[in-house]
């Protein structure tokens, strides 16, 4: 089920506080917003609210054999991939950065934040389909650049089939074939990465594809490989 609402703060939000009163918010149900007045990104930053675009979240409720959690945002950068290739005339150009960003080029064109919440994890996508935020320090792009803008409800309705999709393999095949299937659609490997960790400091290195629990493997230039578990990446 797909619901909308005109303007909301932010739909990770709402889903958050339906959680906490207690509200069953079920696998495959997503809510989407027209306009998002305080809307988010990774690290707090604001996301853009363009008229047109898609800004909606799901939950997904993990259980005890699943996969690890963490990679739950491997999985929804692909299926966002999914979604958006098949409208490019050049799906070449459309690539994954680590954990979850869709880029055309080095301009981000999608992102995802991904929020616990009691038992679930609330996983919210934010697409530019009609419009790119002006980001000081950041290329952005919007799928209009590249050609007809596509229609939001069936852009939700894509992007909830494709969730579906990826989420049942998540969890019957395990996160093998997702790691390689991620790195198939990623920047190639030696690119040059900065990771910007969590704790304020910045590390510089090439990619080295990923390790077996989804980590970033980022190569230094003494020549050893450092796993990054958690932190801001930017290309370059």
């Amino acid at each position: 089920m797909i619901s909308t609402v005109p303007e909301t703060g932010s739909t990770n939000g709402d889903l958050a506080a339906a959680i906490a009163r207690g509200d069953f918010v079920s696998e495959g149900d997503w809510l989407v917003a027209d306009r998002q007045t305080a809307g988010r990104g990774r690290q707090g930053r604001q996301w853009f609210d363009g008229s047109g675009n898609f800004m909606g979240s799901t939950v997904v409720r993990p259980a005890p054999h699943d996969p690890p959690a963490p990679t739950l945002a491997l999985m929804t950068g692909l299926a966002v991939y999914e979604t958006i290739a098949p409208l490019l005339a050049d799906p070449g150009a459309l690539s994954l950065k680590w954990p979850n960003d869709l880029l055309i080029g080095r301009a981000k064109l999608a992102g995802i934040l991904l929020e616990r919440a009691g038992d679930a994890v609330i996983v919210g996508i934010g697409v530019n389909l009609a419009a790119a935020p002006q980001v000081d320090g950041r290329d952005t792009i919007a799928l209009a650049a590249l050609g007809p803008v596509p229609d939001r409800d069936d852009f939700a309705a894509s992007l909830a089939a494709s969730f579906d999709l990826e989420l049942a393999r998540w969890r019957s095949v395990g996160i093998e074939p997702l790691l390689r299937r991620w790195q198939a659609v990623a920047h190639a490997p030696g690119t040059t990465l900065r990771v910007h960790e969590p704790g304020g400091g910045e590390i510089g290195g090439t990619f080295a594809g990923l390790a077996g629990d989804g980590s970033l493997l980022l190569r230094l230039e003494d020549g050893t490989t450092r796993p990054i578990h958690a932190g801001d990446v930017s290309i370059g």
